[in-house]
């Protein structure tokens, strides 16, 4: 018999959180709990012991509510919301003292191992100019992309020399994410891509998440933890 996890998807009238909440609905591992809006914030935030982990896509001053609440409650956080700043960042991160928290950018198991290849490349290939072009759908908010802002980060980490990887973002009709890394030398060039053909990749990758960390301890995680590449 499946015992199935209960959970809540903030932000569940979104893009992304939606398709979360349709297909925890549709799936025997979870049970959902919530749908919350930030309407339903202040009941939320009295009524998350009864989740066992909860999934947020919403933004950047929700999501800092939300985790603090699940801190209060010892509930895994998982969270894809971008766009944060550096302080709401923090806030967040700070619930990992008490909780698993799970942040994201992007939960597509492509993608992420991209972010490893960046790495490991911007190492390969030391003199090789490098250069990120996303492109995105035109309602997305924030940009650069919270993934590429973490492609630029690992091709600077493994360089370390602090030198910026310029960044071009386009926001075209229902484009769902495009993302585009090229590294050019004087006489060849190589790119690595990778195209979202659908939110699915994202929703689902997210309730993997939850699975995933509904059975740690207190700390940050990412991707790279669940698909054990650091």
């Amino acid at each position: 018999m499946i015992t199935s996890l209960k959970i809540a998807v903030c932000g569940a009238s979104g893009r992304t959180g939606s398709r979360v909440a349709e297909l925890a609905a549709a799936d025997e591992r979870f049970h959902l709990l919530a749908r919350v809006d930030r309407a339903q914030m202040v009941r939320f935030e009295g009524e998350v012991g009864a989740c066992q982990a909860v999934v947020d896509f919403s933004a950047p001053e929700a999501t800092v509510r939300y985790a603090a609440a699940c801190g209060r409650a010892k509930v895994p956080f998982i969270s894809g919301t971008t766009g944060l700043s550096s302080g709401q960042r923090a806030q967040v991160v700070a619930a990992a003292k008490r909780i698993p928290v799970f942040l994201a950018p992007n939960f597509s198991r492509g993608v992420n191992l991209l972010m490893h290849l960046a790495a490991e490349t911007a190492r390969q290939l030391p003199g090789y100019d490098a250069a990120i072009i996303e492109i995105h759908h035109k309602t997305k908010k924030d940009a650069p992309s919270g993934t590429a802002l973490r492609l630029a980060q690992a091709v600077m980490e493994a360089r370390g020399t602090g030198e910026r990887v310029p960044t071009v973002s386009l926001r075209l009709g229902g484009v769902v994410g495009d993302h585009e890394l090229r590294f050019v030398g004087s006489f060849e060039r190589l790119e690595l891509i990778h195209r979202a053909e659908s939110r699915d990749v994202f929703a689902r990758g997210a309730l993997e998440a939850a699975l995933w960390s509904a059975k740690k301890k207190p700390g940050l995680y990412g991707m790279l933890d669940l698909m054990a590449l650091r």
